[in-house]
């Protein structure tokens, strides 16, 4: 009896603690991004988080907990555009999710994601076998995540990609290249399995 009201009271405190540390626009850590809209939330314990003020976060967004959320290499970097990161309003970010930006990430409005989805608009350069891959350049390309789309557990979304509006991708796919408005795409490289077209959805 007594090591389950001990078991109790540890959950709650925990629980209570995850709450009080969270992220918000009205907190210490919310007023150093960009923009933090009303009502939206970081969940506690994030895993990364710097350079906030490159990032901007709209309303009524949830960021889960264990997330990464970066812009730039490392903390104090100045970065040459901003926001860096724009996260729309009505967003949710699954737990344990990476979002890591150093030109231009823009995710719409109404966009939810699975657990452990990356999002990156940089990747390394690999032409030259003479130097380590970590020496060569690192080609930043912008992405963008249209509005109402839904990213599936562990789905990598790469440089370079525009991913339509009310866009399906399935869990652990990784998307390489553009994928049109309300569409689902599954797969490695991910590619479109069905499409709404003349007002009808169509298997492809």
């Amino acid at each position: 009896m007594i090591k389950a009201l001990i078991g109790v009271a540890y959950a709650n405190s925990q629980e209570a603690l995850q709450r009080w540390a969270a992220i918000g626009p009205s907190t210490k850590r919310g007023k150093k991004f960009e923009s933090f809209g009303d009502r939206s939330i970081i969940m506690w314990p994030p895993t990364t988080i710097f350079n906030e003020q490159y990032i901007s976060i709209g309303s009524h967004t949830m960021i889960g907990q264990h997330v990464a959320l970066s812009a730039g290499m490392i903390p104090g970097q100045l970065c040459v555009t901003s926001p860096v990161v724009r996260i729309g309003d009505r967003c949710l970010i699954g737990r344990g999710s990476g979002i890591v930006g150093h030109f231009s990430i823009e995710i719409g409005d109404d966009v939810w994601t699975g657990h452990h989805v990356y999002i990156t608009d940089q990747n390394h350069g690999y032409e030259d076998i003479s130097r380590p891959i970590s020496q060569q350049t690192q080609p930043e390309r912008a992405v963008r995540i249209g509005d109402g789309s839904w990213l599936g557990h562990g789905c990598i979304v790469l440089p370079g990609v525009t991913i339509g509006r009310h866009v399906v991708v399935g869990a652990n796919s990784v998307v390489t290249h553009d994928l049109p408005d309300y569409c689902v795409a599954v797969g490695t490289p991910a590619r479109v399995i069905r499409q709404f077209t003349d007002g009808v959805w169509k298997t492809l």
